[in-house]
């Protein structure tokens, strides 16, 4: 099953990045996953403090995961130092087909114009 999992990572983090994502991909991998694309959406301003902290580094990734493994993967996210915060959630795969003909119409309307 498709899952999409935005963390949020510690911004004293961020000068070495590639160290806390390796550990959630680890993580993702040794839940029986594996990771389908990762997207940095850079250093952020929060919405209201979390832990102290003002700002965090945004990554979303789409991840292949088994049934069993969303437990996982949360267990250990709660716990963990360098992720402040995340959401992991289903992908659905109706809403994207939706989502994909709405754009597809949209991009046929305008080279109509």
């Amino acid at each position: 099953m498709e899952y999409e999992l935005t963390v949020l990572i510690h911004p004293d983090r961020e000068a070495d990045l590639e160290k806390s994502l390796t550990t959630v991909r680890d993580l993702i991998k040794s839940a029986g996953g594996s990771v389908k694309s990762e997207d940095n959406w850079g250093k952020k301003r929060l919405a209201y403090r979390i832990k102290k902290q003002d700002f965090a580094v945004y990554v979303a990734m789409v991840l292949e995961l088994p049934a069993d493994a969303p437990l996982k993967i949360s267990n250990v996210l709660n716990i963990s130092e360098d992720v402040i915060r995340y959401l992991l959630v289903k992908i659905d795969e109706k809403e994207r087909a939706k989502l994909e003909a709405a754009k597809k119409d949209s991009a046929e309307d305008e080279s109509e114009e």
